[in-house]
């Protein structure tokens, strides 16, 4: 009788921990309950290369939201991404986003840049002040290029 006791107790120990990681992983990633009220925006990029569902959306280095959609416009050939925001950032009709890494070997984020005009934007709207992700592949081979452009003008 003693030893089904210590077991129904060391199976409840276990499954109220379980619930309390579930619990807290859902705050750290932001998907737990008493989550504050959010907004979409949507804006275009030329290249979101390292940029999928779920990826951080930061200000000043803090993250404000999250990448929720991504989708190829055929028209345009670019990136349609919805950017999903927290409520309380209001930011500057005239605000970018950038694609951004986190270093070399680090990975891509969405960056938004507030700008400085008096109108916010409103829920849904499209930031037009994009700028997407640069290849370090390029970067390497223009600059082991050594200038070549300079090469190729003529005086």
């Amino acid at each position: 009788m003693a030893g089904q006791r210590a077991e129904v107790l060391t199976g409840a120990a276990v499954i109220l921990a379980a619930i309390g990681f579930v619990v807290y992983a859902g705050q750290i990633t932001g998907r737990g309950t008493g989550n504050v009220g959010s907004y979409d925006l949507k804006a275009s990029f030329r290249s979101v290369e390292g940029v999928k569902v779920g990826t951080d959306v930061r200000l000043a280095g803090v993250k404000v939201g999250t990448v929720t959609a991504l989708t190829l416009n055929p028209q345009t050939f670019y990136a349609d991404a919805t950017l999903t925001v927290q409520d309380q950032i209001a930011l500057p009709d005239d605000s970018a986003a950038l694609v951004s890494s986190e270093g070399l070997l680090g990975g891509n984020f969405v960056e938004l840049v507030p700008g400085g005009s008096v109108d916010n934007l409103a829920a849904g709207a499209e930031i037009l002040d994009t700028q997407g992700a640069v290849s370090i592949i390029s970067l390497m081979m223009k600059f082991a290029g050594g200038g070549s452009d300079k090469a190729d003008s003529t005086p």
